[in-house]
This record gives structure tokens, sequence and C-alpha cells, in this order.
């Protein structure tokens, strides 16, 4: 997978001796869009149907990646997962009944886009199905959901997997994160990791946008914004850290301790400009001509009025884009504003300010409880195993690891950090690689292929991954194990780890203490999944 991924080559990916993988997206949102695209530009993958209750963003997706000539087929779109689900085993009585002359195809894998919240009922509901799912980030917003769906997919009567998983990781997939594993691993470029700092940095208008005025503004509602939002940095750097080679079967080498600080420092009403007095809707603001979080320039000035109508303009209203092509810029820009001024009071429902984004409320007046700055540190202790008779320690010395989540940044989710070794030191953005070697006093620069796409490229690896282990176990070239420690590189078990890191941070942060990381695992996972 390493070497595919940093060639940009497909080999892995051979002629199917069969129809070409048929795949469901279920949940037309961003993201949905998002890997939609991936599978018709890089893979040979076709996405087959959609399941997104509101039409505009069913229609939208078909229409760009699904129906040919806009002439739409029976068991191309579902109003629902449940539409789908009810579909498809209507569909395979009817093949147990001999009915296959006139039954339609059925699907490979789906992909699981929907919101955060709802990942547990679906996967939990569809998983007795069978096909290959890959579900986005995070893969439930509590610890157990998160097992719920890990039992579902474990059946303990099966000694494989019946299907592969994957979980929307994609920061492991792209050709930067992949060089960057191999140099610390297979390489051993800086000696042994002594520590290393991460940052995860967020963007002061993108916070805003997701994290106070979107959907993932309250915990009660979501999850923590360690978990929405960089749930797949701590999932990188347990990556990095806790195994000793890209193709090794030695036991990974976890960290011992975590802990956590962090807040919400000022997205809230004690932190409110006193000249906007009562306002709480940008258009309503008397400073909204001088507040760089105003709503009307984030969305319109910068974006709009620019002719941008994609993320995050077509998030606050989802008919922009066809708005603008149809009707013209000032009814475009009428239709955006209608909705910015959209507000809520203290008679509102709870219910109903809660069940949606307020896109121009007031930054300070958003009702917004998650961190906009938050750090974790994780503890290695010295650990040795035993292998063939003998000692193994290499790669497994005592370090210390730290992510720090911010919003407060020009950067927006372009991570960078610093890996410091027994031999050398790493610098990294999202564009680089600096090694600086101790021995020869000389720095080395790697400049890692760019393929466009969300993640640095790691939208498009991930779904490519996805598609070849499909076809290896489709066309009987690998078990499902071996598709998925091959192709994947992420197993069930790995996800699970990473999101109970999270909640293990989570308790640290809110007792403020250090969570023994072996304790709280046994506590907590072991005992539910064993």
């Amino acid at each position: 997978m390493v070497n595919q991924i940093l060639s940009g080559t497909d080999e892995a990916e051979s002629p199917s001796t069969s129809h070409p993988i048929r795949l469901l997206i279920i949940g037309a949102g961003s993201r949905g869009n998002a890997y939609a695209k991936a599978v018709t530009s890089s893979t040979t993958a076709i996405v087959a149907a959609v399941a997104e209750p509101i039409t505009f963003r069913r229609e939208a997706l078909g229409k760009k990646y699904i129906w040919r000539n806009g002439l739409r087929e029976d068991g191309q779109e579902f109003e629902d997962w449940k539409a789908f689900l009810k579909y498809e085993v209507d569909r395979r009585k009817r093949v147990e009944a001999g009915e296959c002359e006139t039954v339609l195809p059925g699907f490979d894998g789906l992909f699981v886009c929907t919101l955060d919240e709802t990942h547990a009922e679906i996967i939990t509901a569809l998983a007795p199905l069978g096909m290959h799912i890959m579900s986005e980030k995070p893969l439930a917003t509590t610890l157990n959901d998160c097992l719920a769906i890990y039992r579902s997919l474990k059946i303990p009567s099966l000694e494989q997997p019946q299907a592969v998983f994957s979980i929307g990781h994609v920061l492991r997939y792209s050709p930067h994160n992949m060089l960057l594993r191999k140099l610390l691993l297979e390489d051993g470029i800086i000696g042994d990791v002594v520590s290393i700092e991460h940052t995860e940095p967020v963007g002061w208008w993108h916070f805003s946008h997701s994290y106070v005025r979107g959907k993932w503004r309250k915990e009660s509602t979501t999850a923590p914004s360690l978990l929405t939002k960089s749930c797949h940095d701590i999932d990188l750097v347990l990556w990095l850290l806790c195994s000793t080679s890209t193709s090794s079967n030695d036991p990974p080498h976890l960290p011992s301790l975590v802990s956590s600080t962090g807040r919400l420092s000022f997205f809230k009403k004690s932190r409110k400009p006193p000249k906007a007095k009562e306002a709480t809707n940008c258009l309503s603001c008397p400073i909204e001509d001088t507040c760089i979080y105003s709503a009307k320039k984030i969305y319109d000035e910068h974006r709009l009025a620019k002719g941008m109508t994609g993320w995050p303009v077509n998030v606050v209203d989802a008919e922009i884009e066809d708005c603008l092509a149809t009707q013209g810029m000032p009814s475009a820009e009428t239709k955006l504003l209608k909705r910015l001024a959209e507000d809520y009071d203290n008679n509102t429902p709870q219910e109903e300010i809660d069940g949606r984004p307020w896109f121009g409320r007031c930054v300070w007046e958003s009702r917004n409880d998650v961190c906009d700055d938050q750090l974790v540190t994780m503890t290695w202790d010295e650990e040795s195993f035993e292998r063939d008779g003998s000692s193994v320690s290499r790669g497994r010395g005592s370090k210390t690891a730290s992510i720090h989540m911010v919003a407060f940044t020009e950067k927006r989710c372009e991570r960078r950090g610093r890996i410091y070794g027994t031999q050398g030191e790493i610098e990294y953005d999202g564009k680089m690689i600096r090694v600086y070697d101790f021995a020869t006093r000389e720095a080395k620069v790697f400049y890692p292929s760019q393929p466009g796409g969300g993640h640095g490229g790691g939208d498009a690896g991930l779904v490519q991954q996805f598609v070849k282990a499909m076809n290896a176990v489709r066309d009987g070239q690998m078990s499902v194990a071996e598709a998925q420690n091959t192709h994947i590189g992420c197993t069930l078990e790995d996800a699970i780890t990473s999101h109970a890191m999270v909640f293990a941070a989570e308790e640290a942060r809110r007792n403020k203490r250090v969570v023994d990381w072996k304790e709280w695992w046994a506590l907590n996972v072991e005992v539910k999944i064993s």
C-alpha cells in the first residue's frame, strides 16, 4: 500500500474479472460528494446509487455522479438508508426465489456519510447484509455506540470477518503522511522517536462556521470537538508511534498515560464586543462592517460575490449553485442573505435551536460549548516483548506526543509539527518534510506529491485502497482479512483504539486528571467487547 500511494500508481487494482465495483453513497452532503468524486475520478468503481432524505442534495449528487444523460433508473436513489435496506432485503429475496434475470444487480459496498450521531444506527442495521462499509469519521459520537458498531461487525461465530471495513481516517492515505511514516518506521531516519509536537490548525473562520454556528457546536447534540474535528489527528499520531514498521506483526506499543487540557476560550458571550450591544445576528449588528466574523463577509463578500458557490457557501444554502447558474448573482445574494438573516430568540423551542445550524448568528451568542483550544498529551513507557526467544525493544522506548487543536490560525487544516529523535529532527507541514541529521549536520527536504483533492490526496487515497480491497475479495485474490491488512492498513480494532483514546482524553480533561491507559481500556472497552 505504501509504495502504491507514494508513487501514485494503481498497480494493485488489477482488471476485474466481473462488473465494476458498485457503491452506494448514504448521505449527499459535503463528505458524500467528496467520496463520490474520488470514486469516479480515481478508481474503476462506480457510484451506483445515493440515499439522502433532502431531495435537492440527492438529485444534485445523482446528476453529477450517477444518472447518465440525466436518465434515472430503478435502484439508483433512495429517500434514506431505511428505504435502501428495505429495497435490498426485497431484492435478495427475489434472487433467492430464482428471479435472477429480472432482478437488478446489488451493491458491493457503501459509504456512510451522514450526521455523526446517526452512524451507529445505520451501520448496526446494515451490518447483517455483509456489504463492505466505509464510515466517515468519527465512527460514532459515544464510546458505547463505537463498541456497538464493533460488535455488529465482529460476529463471534465467524473466524474471519465477512466484509472489509474502513474508517474515514484520510490522513493515513495522503502521500505526505505515507512518506512521513516510511521515513520514521522503515528508514529510521531520525533514530528512535523521543517526542512529537503535532498541531491541527482549524482556521479562525472555519471554526466559526462548523463549531460555533454549525452543526458541531454543542457536545450535547453531537460530540466534543476533539472527536468531531481531530479524532484522525489522534489516529495519525498513534499510527506513527505505536508500530515498529509498516509491515510488522509485532504488538503495538501503546501509550501508558493520557491527559488533556482545553476549554472554550473565546466564542462565548463574555467575550462579545460591547459595541455589538444586544445584536444576535450579523445582519442587524452595529459593528458588522468591522467584525472579522461577519457572516456577510465570510459567505457573501469573500465567496459568493466572487462566484464561489462550493463549501462552505453550499452548506449555508444547498441550492445556491443552482440559483446562481439559473437566476444570476442578484438572486443568489438575496437568497443567501435571507438564509443568513434567520435567527432565534428566547421564545424559540430549544429543539428547533439545536436541530440546525444558524450561520448568520453572532459568534458570541451561539450557545456553543465545544473547545476552541485543546491540548492532548500521550506518554509511552519503555517496553519490550519476546520474539523467537529474544527480547525486542527497538522503537519501543519512552516517548511523548502532544496534539494541539486550535481554532485561531491562518492555515485551515494544514497540519504541521516536529518530531524529535535520537539521531535527528523532522519538521513537517502539509507540503514538505524537512529532516535534519545530527551526524552530518545537514538537512534534507522532501516534497511529496500533491495529487489534489481533500486532505492532501487522502480522500482519493482512502477510496482507492477501499476499492482495491473490495476487488481483491470479490475476485478471490485475497481473504477479507488479507485485503483489510494489505490495502486498508487499518483494522476495526485500530479504529476503536484511536476513538477510545479520544474518549479517554476527554475524561482526563473534564476531570482534570491523568488517565492510566491500560486501566481505562480494561474498564471501559475490554470488558464490553470480550
